[in-house]
Parts: structure tokens; C-alpha cells; sequence
């Protein structure tokens, strides 16, 4: 069987390319790609060539082809339909941490089924709620706390969305770009530019990847409180302003990844247990106001450039596969 799979073969310029599928060998399943999401921070560095040669392991996706810098077929996105393979698996539609691929093999194990009450364009955003996730398991918010997420990009939407279900949390999305103040109130988060946000916040979540969110989110923690950094710069760096009042305040600066299991969950909760948890959370159709209009497969080539040139709104940018059937 051949496929079509996206491969990112030179500093911005990418390309599909045709591949031999075989059939599924025992345990694994064959999937027909329906939707994919595009991860427009982690993949904006991978066509630009820009992960570290300290990080090449650590940045392997899953299932990714090649190896950095290029080519590599990369991508930890997508949602289809499996067409061979385990008896209870065969017809349903799962999620997977697949690169960007029509039709594909993999681990049954990695096929996690999406619920009935998830649409599958909507299931995409299971890498990015995972990540969310584990991040507020890393911040640990509590009841009434008041928390500001400095980013309004796609996984600061979904870490603002988790904590205003915390109750009588005071949950603020801080950008500079007004046009995301009706995305975070329908996430059910308050919104502030930088200079008008509230500080002395007791959480403080960072995605802006710049100096001057950092910048931001360190100003707006209150006394002793904690900043969670989630962006991801690279091979570049950042200016983190720590002198000042950084001491005195005794503010804490921590990173949250996504490819451990948080540690105070990490004795009970398995990597599978975590993504079956992020599908779940998908259930609320206010989280559609997440995805950017689909892109068709076979436009990726010449589509990606625009995709990585802006932020999108904070929009998750959605692919549709020609197999898709809703």
C-alpha cells in the first residue's frame, strides 16, 4: 500500500513524499488519517532547523522519520480510523502521536481510542491538552486562587480553560493582542493586556516564548509565588530578569515539559492513562472556538509558510485528510 507523509527537507521548505505502508504485523494497527493538528511553536523550530544538536534525542517525536536537522518527518497529531488490526480497535477512531501521514502503522498500545462525545476534529487537540495538563499538575492551583497565563497562544488557552473550572479561581488570559479577549471569556478566563493585568498573583503560567512575557509573568507574581515556564525557545535565548525585587519576593521559576509525567503524579500516572485523561477533557464543544479553519492535506507544502509566519489567533491549525468522512 503507498501513502503520502509531510516531510520537512530544508530550512522552511517542506514536502509530501510517497512511502510503502505494509500490513499491520501482530500488535500493531493500520490507521486511515482523518485530521491532524499542526504544533505551530515545536514545528515552526523544526522547518526552520533551529533544535539544538544538545536536543535531538529528547525532541524525537514517537514515530518520527529521519533525523535532525533534515529531513524529518515530524508531527505528534493525529486522529483516524483504523482499518486493520486488533478485533476491539478495527472501525474506531483513535488518536495518535503519528507524524503528519494519510495512511500509517503503529503500536496498538499507541492508538488510543477517542470518546463517542469528542468529535474527531476536535480530538487533535489531545497533544496540546496533555501539555496543558501536565502543566497544572506541575503549578498545582488551587480553589480562588488568582492565576494569570501570559500567552493567549493555543496551550496558554488550554491552561487558562483547565484552571477557570477550578472553583471561584480568578483566571486572567494576559496578551498583547486584544483580538483574543472573546476566545478566553468563551474558555471562561478573564483577559488583560500586559500593562493592565492585576498582579500579585499566586500562579503564573508563561507560554509567550519571549523575553517580554517572561518579563510579564515574573512582574505579575505575587509574594513567594510560583511562574510555570512552557515555552520552548530552541536553540535561542531568552533575557529572564532576575535581579530586582526576583530575590526578595523569593518567587519561584519552574519548567513544566510534556515528556515526563509531572511529578506529583508521576507514580501513578503512565503516559497512556495521561492522553485517555486529555481526550476526556475535550468533551465541551466551547473548545472548537480552539481550531482554525482545515487545511487540505495536500496544500501542506505551500500552506506552512503562512501557518509559521503568524501566531493564528491562538487558533490550533486544523489538517484535513481526504478520507475524512465528518
Amino acid at each position: 500500500m503507498q501513502s503520502e507523509a509531510l516531510w520537512y527537507v530544508a530550512p522552511g521548505r517542506a514536502e509530501l513524499r510517497t512511502e510503502e505502508v505494509s500490513a499491520p504485523a501482530g500488535g500493531e494497527v493500520l490507521v486511515r488519517a482523518h485530521y491532524g493538528a499542526i504544533s505551530r511553536g515545536t514545528e515552526r523550530l523544526v522547518q526552520a532547523g533551529r533544535v539544538p544538536a544538545s536536543e535531538y534525542q529528547r525532541m524525537r517525536a514517537p514515530l518520527m522519520g529521519g533525523v535532525f536537522p533534515f529531513p524529518v518527518k515530524y508531527g505528534y497529531a493525529t486522529v483516524g480510523r483504523v482499518e486493520a488490526g486488533p478485533a476491539d480497535l478495527r472501525g474506531q477512531t483513535v488518536f495518535s502521536l503519528h507524524p503528519h501521514q494519510r495512511l500509517f502503522r503503529l503500536p496498538a498500545a499507541m492508538a488510543v481510542p477517542v470518546p463517542a462525545n469528542v468529535p474527531p476534529a476536535r480530538a487533535v487537540l489531545a497533544a496540546n491538552m496533555e501539555t496543558a495538563l501536565n502543566a497544572v499538575w506541575d503549578g498545582a492551583p488551587g480553589p480562588a486562587d488568582r492565576i494569570a497565563v501570559v500567552g493567549g497562544g493555543l496551550l496558554g488557552l488550554l491552561v487558562a480553560y483547565l484552571c477557570a473550572r477550578l472553583p471561584g479561581a480568578a483566571v486572567t488570559v494576559v496578551d498583547v493582542a486584544p483580538q483574543r479577549v472573546e476566545i478566553a471569556h468563551a474558555l471562561g478566563a478573564a483577559f488583560a493586556a500586559p500593562d493592565a493585568a492585576l498582579g500579585d498573583c499566586d500562579l503564573v503560567f508563561h507560554t509567550s516564548a519571549s523575553a517580554a512575557g517572561l518579563a510579564t509573568a515574573l512582574r505579575l507574581a505575587g509574594q513567594e509565588a510560583t511562574v510555570i515556564e512552557l515555552s520552548w525557545y530552541g536553540g535561542g535565548e531568552v533575557a529572564a530578569p532576575l535581579g530586582g525585587e526576583f530575590h526578595s519576593r523569593r518567587l519561584r521559576l519552574i519548567s513544566s515539559q510534556v515528556g515526563s509525567v509531572a511529578a506529583s503524579h508521576r507514580s501513578r500516572w503512565t503516559h497512556g492513562r495521561r492522553v485517555t485523561a486529555a481526550l476526556a477533557l475535550l468533551a465541551d464543544p466551547a473548545l472548537d472556538r480552539l481550531l482554525a479553519p482545515a487545511i487540505a492535506f495536500a496544500d501542506l507544502p505551500a500552506k506552512l509558510p503562512g501557518v509559521f509566519a503568524g501566531d493564528g489567533n491562538g487558533l490550533c491549525p486544523l489538517i484535513r485528510y481526504p478520507d475524512a468522512t465528518t
